[in-house]
């Protein structure tokens, strides 16, 4: 059995850090360990129980999340940050992964994309809640690809089956969607996706996302406003 990951939440609204610590409470391989309803008092908390794991709002009564995200991560470099906000603008994502943050999920879908979000960061990857605004993908895609070279002939060393997977992933849909939409097991939709990355060379949902629009794969007009 893996460690369990500990996790301090940071919200300045009591009854959203309850319902955040149900969904939370529902998985085993992660348990809250502080709460936190001010940037002051994250801070210190963050300080004393160094988690691995931090959720927090941008929004906070006395300093920003951002800026607090800076200051977490300045002290706690191995600790990884999402940000639980109702703001899904462009600035203030593009913000939050400058400031160290390593996923973004949209407060309206937290109770389905937090745990997925979780998962992404602590097995070392970048988590982009797919609800946020097709701006954000556009953006994505101004962003030069250092990683990955983008090439029909890299695409083409993908299986069938890879290609479709690869689809639905990079227009959103969780593991769990994949596998029921293509009637397998979200275990199969996992090892497919690792084959993916690897033949890709691509280490985030993120560069997957602008991979498959810089090749035409999927329609960022689509994306939720």
């Amino acid at each position: 059995m893996s460690e369990e990951k500990r996790i301090l939440i940071i919200d300045d609204h009591p009854l959203f850090r309850e319902g955040l610590k149900t969904i939370i409470a529902r998985e085993t391989r992660f348990k809250v360990v502080g709460e936190a309803g001010s940037g002051h008092e994250g801070l210190k908390m963050a300080k004393t129980i160094k988690p691995d794991l931090v959720v927090m709002d941008i929004s906070l009564p006395d300093r920003s999340g951002i800026q607090l995200t800076r200051e977490i991560r300045s002290l706690l470099s191995d600790t990884r940050i999402i940000i639980v906000s109702m703001h899904s603008k462009i600035d203030y994502i593009t913000e939050a992964f400058q400031a160290g943050a390593t996923g973004y999920v949209a407060k309206e879908s937290a109770s389905e994309r937090l745990v997925q979000g979780l998962e992404a960061v602590v097995n070392g990857d970048y988590f982009l809640d797919t609800s946020v605004s097709h701006a954000v993908v556009e953006n994505l895609l101004k962003i030069p690809v250092k990683e990955a070279r983008i090439t029909d002939a890299s695409y083409g060393t993908l299986t069938p089956r890879e290609q479709e997977v690869m689809r639905l992933l990079a227009e959103g849909f969780s593991s769990k969607e994949v596998a029921k939409k293509l009637f397998i097991s979200p275990k199969t939709v996992e090892n497919h996706r690792a084959n993916i990355m690897k033949k890709l060379g691509l280490h985030s949902t993120i560069e997957l996302i602008r991979y498959s629009a810089k090749l035409g794969l999927i329609d960022v007009d689509l994306w939720k406003e």
